[in-house]
């Protein structure tokens, strides 16, 4: 499949983000954090996510958006740089917290980055740290403090290696 065309997954699309669903992508992605962080003002932070999305996609990053067709709703979205295999931010809708969401999104992100994919999570994350645990993401050690100034871990996926006899 084009790396520019959607992807259908069931009653699922995934699109490359076009600018339209910028309102619906804000509150997804501030709806996702509260849900995670309620004492953090991420309304407050909306232009700053714009500003690095825009920097990022700049930088060849892909922004994937995972739609429900019926009724039409945006579930979540990922970046992931195809070159360097550093996902950014995945953010699902929390209403849709442990519904195959963002397995979907890791999906779409290792079909672009195939080789490797490493990112930051907030250690306090405890949902967020399970997540890519179960997903084959390994601890490589402490990242750099995140904006809220909260711990954060480098984890990293790498296709498992096929077992010779």
């Amino acid at each position: 499949m084009s790396r520019s065309s959607p992807e259908t997954l069931g009653r699922w699309r995934i699109a490359l983000r076009t600018g339209a669903e910028t309102q619906e992508l804000l509150a997804l992605w501030v709806a996702s954090w509260r849900a995670t962080y309620a004492d953090i003002a991420f309304e407050a932070r909306c232009a700053w996510l714009l500003d690095r999305l825009a920097r990022l996609e700049g930088e060849g990053v892909q922004t994937l958006c995972l739609w429900e067709e019926a009724p039409k709703s945006l579930l979540g979205f990922v970046t992931i740089d195809p070159e360097s295999g550093w996902l950014d931010q995945l953010c699902v809708h929390p209403e849709r917290f442990g519904g195959g969401v963002g397995a979907a999104l890791l999906a779409a992100a290792r079909e672009r980055s195939p080789r490797l994919i490493r990112l930051d999570v907030n250690a306090d994350n405890d949902r967020a740290v399970r997540f890519y645990q179960r997903e084959g993401f390994r601890r490589l050690g402490p990242g750099q403090p995140s904006k809220s100034e909260r711990p954060t871990l480098v984890l990293e996926w790498r296709p498992e290696r096929s077992k010779e006899p």
